[in-house]
């Protein structure tokens, strides 16, 4: 979600004590009266981006339950394996719910009196079908820090990769004027204060180990051919952060290149076996770096005694035209070695962290053992 124009430090000022004060209309979506300081220029038409978005949102006047429907969305998607996101297409198809939600159908539907998209629905500038089908989110970085009564400042993703931006803080003062402040947000803003950033979704069809496991349950069965072994990632750690706090989490990639239960007595037999990629998300939110994640997926369920070698690659995703990486993996047919070719998806401006080739004896030696792949540490188990 961060293919960004280029990467510059913010000029905003902080701390925020220096931020100014802009004052703005809420005719268009506050019921209440509010005095008009600054009218706004008249809306002929709303397009849905980061910035329009984030600005609508600062002038609906936001309830604590809003907020934390929010909370109960972002909460949600992270449950599933997702960033602390809560996209628009949710808050208009079933408010309260996450990303994945509606693939495992595990999560009741909430009941909210005036639900946030009832709110933004009575903006008349602002279409509802558009707004759900935008693929914008709410992202919310360190959502679990939240006092649950403080109010979120809103802010939005911007095409430059800034370490700040603009935010906006809705504001009742005491003679009864609404106004809307203009602050300078960052990350250590965002730790101790609740951040709404808009953005763009890009992950919801990723499939993660969380959802793996939900859609994919392990059978529990005896296994018939003993010479087949699992390979499972078991722990995953990531040393350092690849994006602007703004542009949310990390999603790392993992992609292995193998052929599934392979058995073979000639060489002509390869021909009846394709490559298979197993191809997982892993979503490394703010506060998880330099944790230990554990996961416990499956990668290859039946990695056959005939297969030496297999093809890893993991990278970050920054999005970009697709490209692919050609490698190979070896396999043993009465005593002889052969490759056989697999061609692993990437996206052109993605960050490769590691990429190579991954032998059976290697994964025995170091089952259950870290290994530095680059920015990231990995425990494999192969049993």
């Amino acid at each position: 979600m961060k293919n960004f124009i280029a990467k510059k430090k913010s000029p905003l000022p902080l701390p925020l004590a220096l931020a100014s004060v802009l004052l703005l209309s809420f005719q268009a979506c506050d019921k209440t009266e509010s005095s008009i300081i600054t009218p706004m220029e008249p809306t002929v038409s709303f397009s849905a981006t980061p910035a329009s978005v984030a600005r609508m949102l600062s002038e609906v006047p936001i309830s604590i339950e809003q907020v934390m429907e929010v909370w109960n969305g972002v909460n949600a998607s992270s449950a599933n394996g997702y960033d602390e996101e809560y996209t628009f297409l949710d808050m208009f198809a079933s408010p309260g719910r996450g990303i994945g939600d509606e693939l495992t159908e595990t999560r009741s539907d909430l009941d909210y009196t005036e639900p946030l998209c009832q709110a933004i629905s009575a903006c008349p500038a602002v279409s509802s079908v558009d707004l759900a089908s935008s693929g914008l989110q709410i992202y919310w970085p360190y959502s679990e820090n939240w006092d649950k009564k403080s109010m979120p400042v809103i802010t939005f993703c911007p095409e430059l990769n800034l370490e700040s931006n603009v935010g906006f803080v809705r504001e009742l003062l005491p003679n009864g004027q609404t106004i809307i402040k203009e602050i300078a947000v960052d990350e250590d803003y965002a730790m101790t204060h609740p951040v709404w950033v808009v953005g763009w979704n890009e992950d919801a069809g990723a499939m993660t180990p969380q959802m793996a496991a939900k859609l994919r349950p392990e059978p529990v069965e005896t296994r018939v051919n003993t010479d087949f072994k699992t390979l499972r990632l078991k722990e995953f750690k990531v040393h350092r952060q690849y994006d602007s706090w703004l542009a949310g989490g990390s999603e790392f990639f993992i992609k292995l290149g193998s052929l599934k239960a392979f058995t073979a007595d000639i060489v002509a037999d390869l021909s009846k076996y394709t490559p298979e990629v197993t191809d997982l998300m892993i979503k490394v939110k703010r506060g998880q770096i330099g944790s230990v994640m554990r996961y416990n997926t499956v990668i290859v369920s039946e990695w056959s005694g005939q297969l030496t070698e297999c093809a890893l690659l993991i990278n970050e995703d920054d999005g970009g035209k697709v490209t692919s990486w050609k490698s190979s993996g070896k396999v043993t047919i009465k005593t002889k070695t052969y490759g056989f070719d697999v061609e692993i998806p990437y996206r052109r401006n993605d960050d490769i962290v590691w990429r190579g080739k991954l032998s059976a004896n290697y994964l025995e030696k170091n089952s259950n053992v870290p290994n530095r792949f680059g920015d990231v540490s990995i425990t494999f188990t192969f049993n």
